[in-house]
């Protein structure tokens, strides 16, 4: 195989875009202000040859707030959405906005191409033009269909279809967009802290997506010396790949097919056909909840209740601030209480859906590293509107039956499985465990709740909304969709989305009748 220095075609484009001013300097002077009796320290005041040991030294003893203040903007274009999957998304600590497969066409041409030799390539490439030669039929296979559901929200819309053409083509294209592979480009603007770029470099070799990975980091490690080279103080090499648990892990357990394959089965049997399984919680979540707003307001269980407290903190008919568009709740002080219930889930989404489900960065999960889940058989999830379209769902099929031939062909040609991994569509499935505080998972559903959800994380959060209904009735009713949530708020309009409004008054509906055919 080629080595690894070589890159992919085409090459990502990197360019820092907006970039604090003097940011080492600012992290010096924030260090310095910490301990200076004459009031703030200016980035101006700061002499680097007199302080670039206080530099070397906060940042070797893991003082690294200071090298947070200082943010850098990023354009990037021309990288794959396993880059982004695997890498730039899979922290907390960042702001991106990326061009959206959901609204966007995919144009022919625009995927990564690892390095491969001329057969290994001539495969790759014939493989990802008929993912994308089906991703053009589907959209337009599925446009009867999609209309139908379209106009089963919209009645009064039919008799002038056409006008609504563009919405239409629309679902049918966010359907269609799971045969396309992860190696499909995307652009995104890109934000993060300077110590976040540090530990991107630091961590550049790690699973899924190594070369990818160091290719891109590098190049912004250099936008970021070239506009400040004082970083170069503090600046460590990429951690070698035996430094990272998981490669050692893989160097000493055989390879052997039948452990993913088992490990699969294992997983979806357990799920039972959902795709979010409750396996963990906060056993006295109420209580612990109740005890936490009277705490706050300083009253005894005798005045206030555990079902007044709660819905002190979760009733939007009782506390307004939960129907604010602007998220307000870690600011409160009362709704600050909802922090101390968990939950923890098993989950199976859609390598697409999961790509947004991880855009909650507040609900964190332990995602795998996708080359320990590769078989050589097919594994991919299907929309359920193509139960509805039969040619579609049979190009579907043939068109997955395809893609995993290529697969199993590169591998038998020794193609490193992180190749190999680009060539797997979007529907390939992603398993996991997420956990999240009972906060932010009444954020996420607020959001992912809504009929505008991408569906998979819809029907993901239906069920994880019904199994806290099981066990904590007085929390899980108040896990709503944004109009339901508005509704009992006084908020109007209901629905915040405007002309994106669904066409389903869900605010009148109860969990158990929520239906969703796109």
């Amino acid at each position: 195989m080629p080595p690894r220095q070589l890159k992919f075609a085409p090459e990502p484009q990197v360019e820092l875009y907006k970039a604090f001013d003097n940011p080492f300097r600012n992290a010096l002077a924030t260090a310095r202000t910490c301990y200076s009796s004459k009031g703030i320290i200016n980035d101006e005041d700061i002499d680097l040859d007199r302080w670039g040991d206080l530099a070397r030294s906060i940042y070797k003893a893991g003082h690294h707030t200071t090298f947070q203040h200082a943010h850098f903007q990023f354009r990037l274009s021309g990288v794959s959405r396993q880059f982004i999957w695997s890498f730039l998304h899979s922290h907390p600590f960042y702001n991106s906005e990326q061009v959206s497969q959901r609204y966007v066409k995919m144009q022919p041409g625009n995927y990564a191409i690892p390095p491969l030799d001329n057969d290994a390539r001539r495969l790759f490439t014939e493989t990802v033009e008929r993912q994308t030669g089906a991703y053009e039929k589907l959209i337009e296979m599925l446009m009867p269909v999609a209309g139908e559901a379209y106009f089963s929200h919209f009645p009064y819309r039919r008799k002038n279809a056409e006008a609504w053409r563009k919405d239409i083509h629309k679902k049918a294209m966010e359907i269609a967009r799971y045969v396309l592979p992860v190696a499909t480009h995307a652009y995104l603007y890109h934000t993060i802290s300077g110590v976040t770029l540090l530990r991107y470099w630091r961590m550049c070799r790690s699973f899924d997506a190594p070369l990818e990975q160091k290719i891109v980091v590098e190049k912004m490690v250099r936008a970021l010396i070239a506009f400040d080279p004082s970083y170069e103080l503090v600046l460590e090499d990429p951690l070698e790949e035996e430094a990272f648990p998981e490669q050692s892990f893989f160097q000493h357990v055989a390879e052997n097919e039948g452990t993913a394959r088992d490990f699969i089965r294992e997983f979806d049997d357990r799920l039972g056909g959902r795709c979010s399984l409750l396996v963990d919680f906060s056993a006295r979540a109420e209580e612990t909840l109740g005890r936490a707003v009277r705490e706050v307001l300083g009253q005894r269980s005798s005045a206030l209740t555990d079902e007044e407290a709660i819905r002190m903190a979760l009733d939007p008919a009782v506390n307004p601030l939960l129907g604010e568009s602007l998220v307000l709740t870690t600011h409160g002080k009362l709704t600050r209480a909802l922090y101390h219930p968990s939950y923890t889930f098993m989950k199976k989404l859609s390598h697409t859906a999961d790509s947004q489900d991880q855009r909650h960065r507040m609900t964190p999960a332990s995602r795998p590293v996708l080359a320990a889940h590769l078989v050589d058989e097919p594994d991919y999830i299907t929309p359920s509107i193509l139960e509805n379209a039969p040619e579609a769902f049979a190009l579907y099929t043939d068109t997955m039956e395809s893609t995993w031939e290529s697969v199993r062909r590169l591998r038998s040609m020794g193609v490193p499985d992180e190749f190999v991994l680009y060539l797997l569509p979007n529907a390939v499935p992603i398993r996991f465990t997420e956990s999240a505080d009972l906060l932010n998972l009444h954020h996420k559903h607020a959001m992912r709740l809504c009929y505008n959800a991408q569906e998979e994380i819809w029907r993901a959060s239906v069920d994880e909304a019904e199994q806290i209904r099981d066990v904590h009735p007085r929390i899980g009713r108040f896990l709503l969709p944004p109009c339901a949530i508005r509704h009992r708020a006084g908020k109007r309009p209901v629905c915040p989305e405007g002309d994106r409004f669904c066409g389903i008054k869900v605010w009148q509906l109860d969990l158990e009748e929520y239906r969703r055919s796109i």
